[in-house]
């Protein structure tokens, strides 16, 4: 009897249940394999796996944000998935989901969620504020959010800590035409696209457009304070219709691409699910995570969570046939992913730190985003 371990991050209450409903259908078909699920908050998850590496009680397969790949690849975690799969298999997957898990021409992940990032308005707030079809702009943005505080509300949500913090900058980054690596490879975290980008967050914070105490803000902070009705604005992912629609089933909001500033684009990323290298069960976790990425198991997950589909069957399902589902689909023409680079998560780490810095005014754009670009700089020369 093979006893696969399974790590999952934890994406919503039905995330356990939904692995653990899996494990048993899986086992059924094959009684000489158990699969023993572990369900981990996801702000937690890096580090627990960083440990349980450490220790040598990692589990055998494991979701993991798709931007840790790089790292782990380079302290060889990993197993190649490559001699696993046949054409068929491979044939399963949209390819714009699957080459984020690819590196050096192997594949190390499968995309077991993804998603891309719109902009989520309270429609009565916004009416009130002369903008019943939500921003389009950045300026629709600020003008909006005046509006919305005349009226004794918080215009935009930003997001001040934990995952992804780097991110919410990104967003502003990418529409004002600036990009995170220049063409040499180089960070351009201080180019004038960048400083413009921080100075707009500066300007919402320093005229009480946002919630007051940004840094005290996460995600999932900045998502509560939109499902209470009292947050005008946010950027957010697809997985939070699921829950707006549940929790708040009277609410009335819609979604629109990433405001802009000249450009068009939004975040897109992918966890992947990743196959231990020092598993000693290989064979019987890959034929679990074979099972995984079939049609009906991924319709389930994907469907259940809020996530947009990965393989093409799914993707044909009418479960996601759905506008505000199409809303998500229709974004991925402009949708950019972070660098693939080895030192990506310390880089992020710097990003979010120097935002934090101009959050809280204890430097300016220019000061916080240059010394960021020195420290990636110094942090890529290493890898």
């Amino acid at each position: 009897m093979d006893t696969v371990r399974v790590t999952v991050a934890h994406y919503s209450n039905g995330t356990a249940p939904y692995f653990r409903q899996m494990a048993e259908q899986f086992e059924r078909a094959n009684p000489g394999i158990r699969i023993k699920v572990e369900d981990v908050n996801w702000d937690s998850l890096l580090q627990k796996l960083q440990i349980d590496v450490a220790g040598g009680v990692n589990a055998d397969i494991s979701i993991i944000g798709t931007r840790w790949l790089p790292e782990m690849l380079q302290d060889d975690l990993v197993e190649p998935l490559d001699g696993y799969m046949d054409p068929a298999f491979r044939e399963r997957f949209i390819g714009a989901f699957l080459t984020p898990g690819q590196a050096q021409g192997k594949t190390y992940g499968l995309p077991i969620a993804a998603s891309v990032r719109g902009l989520f308005y309270n429609k009565q707030m916004l009416a009130k504020a002369g903008f019943p079809d939500g921003p389009a702009t950045w300026s629709d943005v600020l003008q909006a959010a005046r509006r919305i505080k005349q009226n004794g509300g918080y215009g935009f949500g930003l997001q001040g800590k934990e995952i992804e913090t780097d991110v919410y900058w990104y967003y502003a980054l990418w529409t004002h035409g600036g990009e995170l690596l220049d063409a040499q490879g180089k960070p351009a975290f201080a180019s004038p696209a960048a400083i413009k980008s921080a100075k707009l967050y500066q300007s919402l914070i320093g005229e009480g457009l946002t919630q007051p105490g940004v840094t005290s803000y996460s995600r999932e902070d900045v998502q509560n304070l939109f499902k209470q009705g009292r947050l005008g604005m946010m950027i957010s992912a697809p997985f939070v219709v699921k829950q707006l629609q549940k929790e708040v089933p009277g609410m009335q909001w819609g979604i629109v691409p990433i405001p802009t500033a000249g450009r068009a684009a939004t975040f897109a990323t992918t966890d992947s699910l990743i196959l231990f290298k020092n598993s000693r069960v290989k064979r019987s976790a890959w034929k679990f995570m074979d099972f995984l990425f079939t049609k009906a198991p991924r319709v389930a997950f994907t469907s259940a969570e809020g996530f947009m589909p990965t393989t093409k069957e799914e993707a044909a399902d009418p479960a996601f046939a759905d506008p505000l589902t199409r809303s998500f689909v229709d974004m991925l023409p402009t949708a950019r992913f972070t660098p693939t680079v080895q030192a990506w998560e310390d880089i992020a780490k710097s990003v979010s730190n120097a935002m934090q810095a101009v959050y809280l005014n204890r430097a300016t754009p220019e000061q916080a985003l240059g010394a960021a670009a020195a420290q990636a700089e110094q942090a890529l020369k290493k890898n």
